[in-house]
């Protein structure tokens, strides 16, 4: 026994001394490796979710991105910054990336003539830089989304649409639409939607015994300019839902003026907007089930994305 305890030691010993090696090497490569993350300078990373299946025999890819800069998003305009392949699946991809990693973010849907064609999303720090590249395709079934189907206790993603009345659809790019009226630059403008959630709870649960807030979140999606957003006076502003006591209470921060909730099964969502310069301009809102103990990001449900254009005059 002591010469294979001996080769034992040998490979593990060997494979501490690769795996010290590898993060020496990258330390000295990037000098990032395990140090805080900086509030500027890398790049956006571009992430395939999974891709789903669709009734008219459609595919639709999932792409999401990655900001890792603490401060500040980045734009990069579509063109060289910010392209698609094949190209005529390209434009509708976002142009504006907040901080953070946003899940879902649009998707790219391949007819069925198409079907088994792969999509690539590039993009390329406007600093300079490689490109980063990521495939959207559908031969792996461990990438199948599954969201149309209900969850453990329910859930589903919300419906959403236009106006206080416009009409409802689910997905992580339901509708796409234009906003009527006259929007000026520097002026505010209030955005609307309504949203509805189709889940099927157990309300013998006392879990499910009130309705869950649905959550709705405004966002540039893209624009040559910024958007400001205000909380718009029909939205009642968070409170800190802990008491002093609690622990909790000094991690708890407020929800940005772009985000609220619908307190019921059904409602409408209002946010101030206000343009920088005229141009041409997309609005994405996010409604989600989030409150539901079934539905999160992290497993591709429950939302659904909603995008407003809007052209915004001098």
């Amino acid at each position: 026994m002591r010469p294979f305890k001996t080769m034992i030691m040998a490979s593990l010993f060997s494979l501490s001394a690769i795996v010290a090696f590898n993060v020496s090497a990258q330390s000295a490569d990037n000098a990032r490796f395990l140090s805080l993350v900086p509030p500027g300078g890398l790049p956006v990373i571009p992430v395939f979710e999974g891709w789903t299946a669709n009734a008219d025999g459609s595919t639709s890819y999932s792409f999401g991105f990655i900001n890792r800069n603490s401060e500040g998003a980045i734009n990069l305009p579509i063109g060289t910054l910010n392209f698609i392949e094949p190209a005529k699946y390209g434009g509708l991809q976002p142009t504006h990336f907040p901080s953070g990693r946003s899940t879902g973010a649009f998707t790219v849907t391949i007819s069925a003539e198409d079907k088994g064609t792969d999509v690539w999303w590039n993009l390329k720090p406007a600093d300079g830089g490689d490109v980063l590249k990521v495939p959207g395709r559908a031969t792996s079934g461990a990438y199948e989304l599954d969201f149309v189907r209900p969850r453990p206790q329910g859930a589903l993603q919300p419906l959403a649409g236009f106006g206080t009345s416009g009409e409802l659809k689910a997905g992580l790019q339901a509708q796409i639409g234009e906003h009527n009226g006259t929007v000026k630059a520097g002026e505010p403008v209030v955005l609307v939607i309504n949203a509805a959630d189709p889940s099927d709870r157990d309300t013998t649960d006392p879990r499910f015994v009130k309705a869950l807030p649905m959550g709705v979140t405004f966002s540039m999606y893209q624009g040559p300019g910024d958007v400001t957003f205000a909380r718009h006076e029909s939205t009642t502003a968070p409170t800190n839902p802990y008491k002093e006591t609690n622990r909790r209470f000094r991690f708890w921060s407020a929800p940005g003026d772009n985000a609220m909730t619908i307190d019921d099964t059904s409602g409408v969502a209002r946010v101030v907007a206000t343009f920088s310069e005229p141009g041409e301009y997309m609005i994405r809102t996010k409604v989600d089930n989030f409150r539901a103990p079934d539905s999160q990001q992290g497993d591709q449900c429950c939302w659904t994305n909603i995008i407003q254009k809007v052209t915004v005059t001098p």
